[in-house]
């Protein structure tokens, strides 16, 4: 080895994992002072008991959010899917919104034995008469649907359904979720998502296991 890894906690969490993910190895030679920098606008957070460096990113000139990305995070994943578990009341199923939550959907599936559905941003082939409702969120700043077809709609009706995201913030899309849910009469018994970000933080109505601040310029 070319005595990379020990020089690897200079840099975030994220970017360790982009140049393994590359085949690289990490040294001093991979590093500009443009990326010190860069590197160093990251928010620093234990969940479930392991640490990671959460990216920074600008959503305006006055707003900055901590960057919370699941895909590729197995760790993560499985113990925050484990710590929500626990907080989370007896259910029948999962639903969640498509796509950063659909990790955390599943391996809280597989812990718990219970089947997930994920409430679709478009509608696919083989979805018979879908029902949708539209949602605005905080990181894509553009309205989408959320849709979900009647096969799988209907077996939520009557049925105790956990509602999982992976961020809970202005609670859009949440409640756009959740009326998707309502449209097939399911039974609501909990909203779970790894943070709560903001004044979600200060819902009484969510599960959650950390807050995550909003940085104000």
């Amino acid at each position: 080895m070319r005595g990379s890894d020990r020089e690897a906690p200079a840099l975030s969490y994220a970017r360790r994992q982009r140049f393994r993910l590359a085949g690289g190895l990490i040294n001093k030679e991979h590093i500009n002072f443009q990326e010190m920098f860069i590197l160093a606008k990251t928010y620093t957070m234990e969940i479930a008991g392991v640490k990671r460096e959460l990216p920074l990113c600008a959503v305006s000139d006055k707003l900055d959010i901590a960057a919370f990305i699941l895909f590729g995070d197995v760790e993560i994943t499985v113990r925050a899917a484990e710590e929500l578990l626990k907080k989370c009341p007896e259910f029948d199923y999962i639903l969640t919104p498509e796509a950063k939550s659909i990790p955390l959907a599943y391996e809280m599936s597989r812990q718990s034995g219970k089947k997930y559905f994920v409430a679709r941003k478009k509608p696919k082939v083989y979805m018979t008469d879908p029902v949708s409702v539209n949602v605005r969120s905080i990181t894509t700043d553009a309205e989408q649907t959320l849709l979900l077809g009647r096969e799988d709609g209907d077996q939520l009706r009557g049925k105790k359904v956990l509602i999982v995201d992976d961020v809970i913030s202005t609670g859009e899309s949440l409640a756009a979720v959740i009326a998707l849910a309502e449209k097939f009469e399911a039974n609501i018994v909990a909203k779970a998502a790894v943070l709560a970000e903001g004044d979600a933080a200060e819902r009484d109505d969510i599960v959650f296991l950390e807050k995550l601040p909003l940085f104000f310029k």
